[in-house]
């Protein structure tokens, strides 16, 4: 006998309670059946855009602090504020994120989410586009706190569209069991022994800067389509080679995890936080020694959400020093709060001189910004990357 559908509102009601339970995605969508479940809360995303007090993140995978059930500082918002967040870990990469809710940003509907955290680039994208909600500082205090360096960036002036939720570096790691003399370029990834044991991320402005600088070329400079084509082809090659295994998304963890990689263009935390889950150093991470790629990740509130107020109420409480050194201690990302550094003193003092989370000014000359594209370049580039295959 065929299943009948369960009704939209009813639906919706049973998400809603759910989150608010501790429920994740995951286990509602196991107990509604996957299929189904999955199909009938896509059909919810237009919808009425959720409901004051309820607020919909999405986020990255690992990007917040949790004790394995539960994430602390989250759960404490919600104690605080009355607020119910429901947490989806749904972005693992920003170009395949974009195009599930491309749709409805520009026709005007609901995509499923009240905040969402995504990096410079494609932030910087949505602002241009119209996506994102004017956010009022005055209501969000505690945002006074964000690092000077981060208060004015050529797309959001003045930070009332976007606001740095955390940063990182874009680098080399392996496992150190496979690769015990380590790694100091991305050439080194060239290796004869490595071959097929390879992963790549699918954020292209990370590989290919990374690539950039072993060609002489500083990513966050003067350059172009030559120069862009010149990193393109030493990858085509690796791939066609067979050196690269893949090109993906945070799931290179997984093959790292698996031994399917033994090394990778990687994220920082990532592997901070890979080493902690094993509870020893399995891992290791390094920023090349041509140089690195800088980046930041933001909270931005979409134009097609109708909880600008109770967003701001979660982004003025992650900017709250002490919330933030919580955050980081966890994440091994660099915080953008001012006074997070002192309050980690209290949190975990090993991690205050953390280069990871509190760079030194010599690590950040060797890993700056990469430059900005226009919306050209980045279309060009973009189905360009795409195109080598396996991205």
């Amino acid at each position: 006998m065929r299943r009948r559908p369960v009704p939209e509102p009813v639906l919706r009601d049973l998400a809603e309670r759910a989150a608010a339970a501790g429920l994740s995605r995951r286990s509602f969508l196991g107990l509604l059946g996957v299929a189904g479940g999955a199909a009938a809360l896509s059909g919810c995303a237009g919808g009425s855009g959720g409901r004051a007090g309820y607020l919909r993140w999405g986020n990255w995978p690992l990007y917040l602090d949790t004790d394995g059930t539960r994430y602390p500082t989250l759960d404490r918002f919600q104690e605080e504020t009355g607020i119910k967040v429901s947490y989806l870990e749904d972005v693992e990469d920003c170009d395949m994120f974009f195009g599930k809710v491309r749709g409805r940003l520009a026709n005007g509907q609901d995509i499923g989410y009240d905040l969402v955290t995504l990096t410079d680039w494609m932030a910087e994208r949505w602002v241009r586009q119209g996506y994102t909600q004017t956010l009022d500082r005055a209501a969000m205090p505690n945002t006074k706190n964000l690092l000077e360096s981060l208060e004015n960036p050529d797309y959001d002036p003045g930070r009332t569209r976007t606001m740095p939720w955390q940063a990182g570096f874009s680098g080399i790691a392996w496992r150190k069991d496979k690769v015990p003399a380590g790694l100091k370029e991305v050439d080194d990834l060239w290796r004869p022994e490595l071959a097929g044991k390879v992963s790549l991320l699918s954020e292209f402005t990370s590989t290919v800067a990374l690539v950039l600088w072993t060609q002489g070329v500083d990513p966050s400079g003067e350059w172009g389509d030559d120069e862009w084509g010149n990193a393109l082809d030493l990858l085509k090659g690796h791939l066609d080679s067979g050196h690269i295994r893949t090109i993906k998304g945070q799931s290179y963890k997984e093959d790292l995890l698996s031994g399917d990689a033994w090394a990778v263009i990687a994220y920082s935390g990532d592997i901070a936080q890979l080493n902690e889950d094993a509870g020893e150093e399995l891992f290791e991470f390094a920023v090349p020694e041509a140089g690195g790629v800088i980046w930041a990740d933001h909270f931005m509130v979409p134009s097609t959400s109708e909880q600008v107020a109770d967003a701001q109420k979660l982004i003025d409480f992650y900017y709250d020093p002490e919330v933030a050194a919580e955050v980081a201690a966890y994440v091994n990302y660099i915080t953008p709060v001012q006074g997070a550094r002192e309050a980690m003193e209290k949190i975990d003092p090993e991690l205050v001189d953390d280069p990871m989370i509190f760079p030194t000014e010599e690590l950040l000359a060797k890993a700056p910004l990469v430059r900005g594209f226009t919306a050209d370049e980045y279309t060009r580039y973009t189905e360009q990357f795409l195109a080598l295959g396996g991205a």
